[in-house]
């Protein structure tokens, strides 16, 4: 018998399109909503054929109620993955009205109709942006002071007290089903499905490191810019915790079963870390990519940028205890998995 039904907004994009695979071969129900702003439906196509069953899609915006609420009156959903939103911390300083509007206020619109449609299970999208930067401690634990230093970071943190506060008011009593809710929040997610079918594909020049590394590799980019190398790193350059989208979405799969397990039956937002609680320098990544290639990636060193921090990797424990997961590929898989969807895939979905 088939699970129950999950919603997952901006279900499209590139993490979004992964959990819908983990969700169908799990036995879930998926529906998409997914404006395709910047993701395409061709990646959903892509996510039937490698599953073999099929999912429900709408093309509509967060923002649009009207939208949402015919949908939740038309499908019986369960739970919602959240996923849906802007998502590059560069372009969230230069458009930061832009971000606080797609991001909380869609998010506000989002749960204004699951409070309609009295659908209160959630697994949001959060960031390790949202933390504030530490100097002394590179490890990050959910416990540590939140104090994100761009728009995008915020955006993030206003949608988490936002959910905070919802599922306190189930705690004064004033309400019959308690919010369950999950916060993931995301080190660096990059690689790719093993079949090369679905993968990262970005509008315009990438954000990412990855993304933008194999677009050098496949010469469709002419070199990397390392921003920083004389940072108080072993190589100079900046420590990121790198994590498999796979692994990724498998966390929030692994969100659903315990915000609906008996630990959760009192409602309650919880944060959890999904990193794998090690970190990679950017020339670490560089150096993986051409073992793993054959090619020789050209690049040039740049000044750092503002609010980069040396070094930022997750503290996993409450993951590993709370939600039963654990990271399991290494950044050879994430390199070779990257590598075989760019080849596969040269101009992205449009190839």
């Amino acid at each position: 018998m088939d699970k129950h039904t999950v919603l997952v907004t901006g279900g499209a994009g590139f993490i979004g399109s992964h959990a819908c695979i983990e969700l169908l071969q799990a036995g879930y129900q998926v529906v998409v909503v997914d404006n395709l702003s910047n993701s395409k439906v061709e990646s959903l196509s892509r996510v039937q054929q490698i599953t073999g069953k099929t999912l429900q899609f709408y093309e509509a915006d967060i923002r649009d109620k009207s939208a949402l609420t015919e949908i939740f009156a038309e499908e019986s959903i369960n739970t919602v993955i959240h996923f849906a939103g802007l998502k590059a911390v560069g372009e969230s300083c230069q458009q930061p009205l832009n971000y606080y509007h797609n991001n909380v206020y869609g998010t506000l619109v989002l749960l204004d109709v699951m409070v309609a449609a009295n659908v209160k299970q959630l697994v949001f999208s959060s960031s390790a942006t949202v933390y504030e930067p530490s100097t002394t401690n590179a490890q990050y634990s959910e416990d540590l002071p939140l104090g994100a230093i761009n728009p995008y970071g915020r955006s993030k943190v206003m949608i988490e007290d936002i959910l905070r506060d919802l599922s306190a008011v189930d705690k004064l009593g004033s309400t019959n089903t308690p919010w369950k809710i999950a916060l993931l929040r995301y080190f660096n997610p990059i690689g790719a499905h093993e079949s090369g079918l679905i993968g990262e594909d970005p509008n315009g020049i990438p954000n990412n490191l990855m993304p933008y590394v194999t677009q050098v590799a496949i010469g469709k980019l002419k070199q990397l810019s390392v921003f920083g190398n004389d940072y108080p790193t072993p190589d100079g350059t900046g420590i990121r915790d790198y994590i498999h989208v796979v692994d990724l979405v498998k966390g929030h799969i692994k969100a659903i079963e315990t915000i609906e397990s008996a630990a959760f039956n009192n409602g309650g937002c919880h944060a959890y870390n999904l990193g794998t609680g090690k970190g990679y320098s950017v020339l670490d990544i560089v150096n993986a990519f051409e073992k793993m290639t054959g090619k020789t990636l050209p690049y040039q060193f740049s000044p750092r940028r503002a609010g980069d921090l040396a070094e930022c990797f997750a503290n996993p424990e409450r993951a590993a205890k709370e939600l039963n997961w654990t990271a399991e590929k290494n950044l050879d898989d994430m390199v070779a998995d990257t590598w075989k969807w760019q080849v596969q895939n040269p101009q992205g979905y449009a190839s």
